[in-house]
């Protein structure tokens, strides 16, 4: 991992992440772990090798939990252990999503229903469930992931995108409502970070060449390129920060 930021009030804090033991969830469990955080993570298959990894790496061990965050019990009890075991979870990356490829036409209602209940409904439960928390705690962090693929205009995966447009508006809305608790909520929207899986299944030589004319740096972008922007909104550094969408995409859309 390239060189990042320290941020001495993320040391010993509690951290939730979903999706934290493959593709970008990986590098953020160990760019929270190598501030001295206390992470606990959920993925869908066993991440004793990876949590191994980790605490070799780091010296800094994290909990690993299985978890299919469309099961709303099973994440909540996830979280409620992840905060007997570090205490009251106060960063919450809700990480975890599939941009499964699909056309309009082909998409029926048990697949519309899987991907609303991965890439924003088990967001909106994730949060309900630290909420109580980081109000006795005095306040917290959100970040939801969400992707710029929905500012695009991008097609082929187009309940993928309104997830994505659902997640930053569910984002301000949970902004507004918890901010007299200090708990803040922000968006991160990557661009197209190539994980294994991207370059397993989607990133054909012509697809990249094509977003590669749309970034202004001329660089694809890989998994840690998305831990700083995650720590700094974790951080009380951005603590005037909230209801807000962050891009990083190399320059492929322009914000403000």
């Amino acid at each position: 991992m390239t060189e990042i930021a320290t941020y001495p009030d993320l040391n010993g804090a509690s951290v939730f992440i979903t999706g934290g033991g493959s593709g970008i969830g990986a590098s953020l469990t160990e760019g929270f772990l190598r501030q001295g955080a206390k992470v606990a993570f959920v993925q869908r298959s066993d991440a004793t090798p990876f949590a191994d990894e980790m605490e070799a790496k780091t010296g800094n061990r994290p909990l690993a939990l299985i978890c299919d965050i469309t099961d709303t019990e099973r994440l909540r009890a996830c979280i409620a252990e992840a905060a007997s075991a570090h205490g009251p979870i106060t960063v919450l990356v809700n990480n975890a999503a599939n941009d499964q490829r699909h056309k309009t036409l082909d998409v029926d209602e048990a697949f519309w229903d899987w991907s609303q209940s991965i890439n924003v409904k088990a967001y909106f439960f994730g949060c309900q469930a630290v909420i109580e928390g980081m109000q006795d705690a005095g306040g917290g962090s959100i970040i939801n992931m969400s992707s710029i693929s929905y500012m695009m205009g991008n097609s082929g995966y187009p309940a993928y995108t309104t997830a994505n447009g659902g997640i930053t508006a569910m984002t301000r809305s949970l902004a507004r409502e918890f901010g007299g608790d200090r708990i803040r909520v922000n968006a991160l929207a990557p661009g197209w970070v190539l994980t294994d899986k991207q370059l397993e299944l989607w990133a054909s030589p012509e697809d990249l060449d094509a977003h590669m004319e749309k970034m202004c740096l001329k660089e694809h972008l890989k998994p840690e390129d998305i831990v700083g922007g995650v720590l700094f909104l974790a951080s009380k550094v951005s603590r005037a920060m909230t209801g807000q969408t962050m891009v990083i995409d190399g320059g492929v859309v322009t914000t403000g």
